[in-house]
């Protein structure tokens, strides 16, 4: 009874809108023409996973995702490993690391937009380039990928720096004792014992990326097949006014998102029990 308030709130918030969206992609129900309405089912997933676009939208946010949480990984744990080992001014250096994780993501997504323009950016002088950032696909997701990279590895190296804190120094002390190098404390006691804390910055991460829309809509409008899963959604929903057929998307994405985290449990869940049967 106790929960009960709590329950009915969250039913109200996230369960309704879910099995409303999943109603609504089982029927054909255009705005454009609202006396057609009629239920068809699972046509309209049919038609989404029938099509071209969709897939080309799966593959640059897999492209996008990949490619920046990878990065995010390696230099968020860096800059957590610097953050835990600063001994003089180790506020100042935590506070200036978070900054672009403070700074709204259009904000930031506009600010490398014009640094990479080629009229008004300052990106192609310092280069000595006259490159169209945005007139070719590689190249944009280069900017794109460097905005997400530059704006949440803040993100990243937190959750990582919670983790380090973590590590028993008593244990990195034993391992020198008996002679391990830094690189074998690092490998078998520091990365063992913080395998929760890679996996929560990893699924966090990971689903949020995969849902990217911002960096993407604000740089490219998803213009030389940049075009992300949301961005479609997003298109195929407000833009087109297709009900039926936009949430059949959204349903799709959110199909994807929990299967993602499904997967990384699953995964490192089976690896975290594995170690404790160990030890």
């Amino acid at each position: 009874m106790l929960c009960a308030p709590a329950v009915t709130v969250m039913l109200v918030v996230t369960a309704y809108p879910i099995a409303y969206a999943v109603w609504l992609s089982l029927q054909r129900y255009d705005l454009r023409f609202p006396d057609d309405r009629e239920f068809i089912g699972l046509a309209n997933y049919a038609s989404v996973l029938s099509s071209s676009q969709w897939w080309d939208s799966v593959l640059s946010t897999v492209i996008i995702t990949v490619f920046s949480v990878i990065i995010e990984l390696v230099l968020g744990f860096t800059l957590a490993w610097v953050m835990h080992r600063a001994i003089f001014g180790r506020g100042l250096v935590r506070a200036s690391t978070l900054i672009p994780y403070g700074i709204i993501t259009v904000v930031a997504a506009l600010a490398w937009k014009f640094a990479f323009d080629p009229t008004t950016g300052f990106v192609n002088g310092l280069l000595g380039t006259d490159t169209a950032w945005f007139g070719a696909r590689w190249s944009s997701f280069f900017v794109i990928i460097l905005t997400e990279i530059w704006k949440t590895t803040p993100f990243m190296a937190l959750l990582l720096l919670a983790g380090l804190t973590l590590v028993p120094n008593d244990l990195l002390q034993a391992a020198r004792v008996d002679g391990a190098s830094a690189f074998q404390r690092f490998t078998r006691v520091t990365l063992p014992l913080m395998k929760p804390a890679i996996l929560v910055a990893l699924l966090f991460r990971t689903l949020d990326a995969f849902r990217v829309f911002d960096s993407v809509y604000v740089q490219t409008r998803g213009a030389e097949g940049t075009e992300t899963v949301s961005i479609t959604g997003y298109k195929t929903l407000i833009t087109r006014l297709n009900l039926g057929l936009g949430s059949a998307v959204s349903v799709l994405v959110f199909i994807a998102v929990l299967l993602i985290a499904g997967l990384f449990v699953k995964g490192f869940g089976a690896n975290l029990d594995q170690q404790q049967g160990e030890v």
